[in-house]
């Protein structure tokens, strides 16, 4: 969603790389290339002015003149205001003393607060609570059923008395939804209440009534991300009419241009608690603002990274992994399968890989990266045997044949694969080793990780076979299996983004390769 603003403020700051000292000048020029991308993201005005008046004043101040390096400072301005606009520090939900808390959903209809209903009970679930779903949206036709399904999906249960759909009353249905927590004792209820299509008093009249007959101890404002300077009208209507304590932004992962995270906390001085990332009812996130403010000038978020990696990551099991890398045992294809399938659990590649810093330099590359090239080595290796598995030496050209068959693929992505494997396993065993002695060796491969670089990822290093041209055979039949394979590869087209080299033409080696990058995430 931030793409676009990232890449205008990241150009904005390019200019005053290397000036040992910064002028009014090149101050002015820069805030007023920020104000542009703000304005162009369509952030709020009244936002904008205060964001470019603050930059402008800090900018020309003691703490920029006097540093080494000025441009390195402004950066760091920039990143503090962006901090303070986006809420400053995180929130956490304000529970009652006792239980249950009561937590009402608002918002209008379309910004998604059935769907992150089922999100925030099973976040709750995850944090030890015991959460009840309550629908409360007996307008919208279906929205009972969706709760329903939703929470089914999600293991919480809900309180539906009504069938909805026009039928029953929402303040009677919200009431004894709170009382039914009482009853089985739930630590938690979530009251899910009816949206329109814009606002009016209706809506608001309704909303003020279950607010009045639940007491709620969090009214979280359900906003979607997508609709852009309207967001900031309808969050300020809400603002005025019910009131709520917090907001929720759905729809993050979308393709708007991302005014409104930037803008409702500064209108309405309401701190943003959650985040909606995705269609899975797992993504969903606590909202750091420092976090989001290094996502948007390309710094990555490496903090949410490793904690999505300790939510799905065994720890005796990465110990395990660990010790083999480091040289005690031996790293298998068995070994990986099981990496790859926790690392699936994390979520979408794309995300995880748009977690570094420094992505937004490969962000064509990264969008044209195809999820499905994972499934394809995952079938590679699961046409292996055990014994394949645990020793790769056995696969000899037979049997490559039978698991290309086997998979789906070609001899030729069989054989890529295990090249890359086996450097990947080389990398990470020289990682392991030289820990913390002037850096890790393939940084050069990351952004910025290496002095001829140049943002670029360097090409993985070529095998012994690969430095000297391979000869042809002297056997005819294997001669012939060479030359067919030389011309299957020749005329199949290379997939874009493909994991670990499937599908990769030698000729394509000096492009920036996604697929390395994964390797340092296990």
């Amino acid at each position: 969603m931030f793409a676009n603003l990232s890449d205008r403020l990241t150009a904005s700051f390019k200019q005053l790389r290397g000036k040992g000292r910064l002028s009014e000048a090149d101050i002015d020029a820069t805030v007023s290339e920020i104000r542009r991308a703000l304005l162009e993201a369509d952030v709020a005005l009244p936002v904008v002015r205060e964001f470019a008046a603050n930059v402008r004043e800090r900018a020309k101040g003691a703490e920029v003149s006097q540093a080494l390096n000025p441009g390195q400072q402004v950066v760091k301005i920039v990143n503090a205001e962006l901090v303070e606009i986006l809420g400053g520090e995180s929130r956490d939900l304000n529970f009652a003393k006792h239980p249950p808390t009561v937590i009402m959903l608002a918002g209008l209809q379309g910004s998604g607060k059935t769907t992150l209903a089922g999100k925030l009970g099973l976040w709750l679930k995850d944090q030890g609570h015991t959460p009840l779903l309550v629908a409360a949206d007996l307008q919208r036709p279906g929205a009972v059923d969706q709760l329903q399904i939703v929470g089914e999906r999600a293991g919480v249960p809900v309180w539906a008395p009504e069938p909805g759909s026009g039928v029953g009353d929402p303040i009677t249905v919200a009431r004894s939804g709170v009382q039914q927590a009482h009853d089985k004792q739930h630590s938690v209820v979530i009251v899910d209440t009816a949206g329109r299509l814009g606002v009016d008093a209706e809506m608001m009249q309704q909303a003020v009534d279950v607010r009045d007959a639940t007491d709620p101890d969090e009214i979280l404002f359900v906003l979607d991300a997508m609709i852009g300077q309207d967001a900031v009208t309808t969050a300020q209507s809400f603002a005025d009419g019910v009131g709520f304590s917090g907001v929720v932004l759905s729809k993050l992962d979308g393709d708007a241009r991302g005014g409104a995270a930037l803008s409702v906390r500064g209108v309405t001085g309401k701190p943003v608690l959650f985040a909606s990332v995705g269609e899975k009812l797992t993504d969903f996130e606590r909202f750091h603002p420092d976090r989001m403010a290094s996502r948007i000038l390309d710094m990555g978020d490496m903090l949410t990274l490793i904690e999505q990696a300790e939510r799905t990551f065994d720890a005796a099991e990465a110990e395990k992994m660990a010790a083999k890398i480091s040289g005690d045992g031996d790293f298998t294809l068995q070994d990986f399968l099981g990496q790859l399938a926790q690392l699936k659990k994390m979520g979408s590649m794309k995300s995880m890989l748009g977690m570094l810093p420094g992505m937004g330099q490969m962000r064509d590359q990264l969008e044209n990266f195809d999820e499905r090239e994972i499934d394809r080595v995952e079938a590679i290796v699961n046409s292996m045997t055990p014994a394949e598995r645990e020793q790769p030496k056995l696969l000899n050209g037979s049997r490559r044949q039978r698991i290309a068959r086997g998979s789906g693929t070609t001899v030729s992505d069989v054989n890529s694969l295990m090249e890359r494997f086996e450097q990947a396993k080389t990398m990470m065993r020289q990682m392991a080793t030289s820990g913390g002695k002037g850096g890790m060796p393939g940084m050069g491969m990351m952004p910025g990780g290496g002095k001829k670089s140049k943002g670029r990822m360097a090409p993985p290093p070529k095998s012994k076979k690969q430095k000297g041209k391979k000869g042809k055979s002297g056997n005819p039949a294997k001669r012939a299996q060479q030359e067919r394979e030389a011309a299957e590869r020749a005329s199949r087209p290379a997939p874009q983004g493909s994991a670990f080299g499937i599908g990769k033409q030698q000729d394509q080696q000096d492009a920036p390769d996604l697929e390395e990058l994964s390797k340092f995430l296990r």
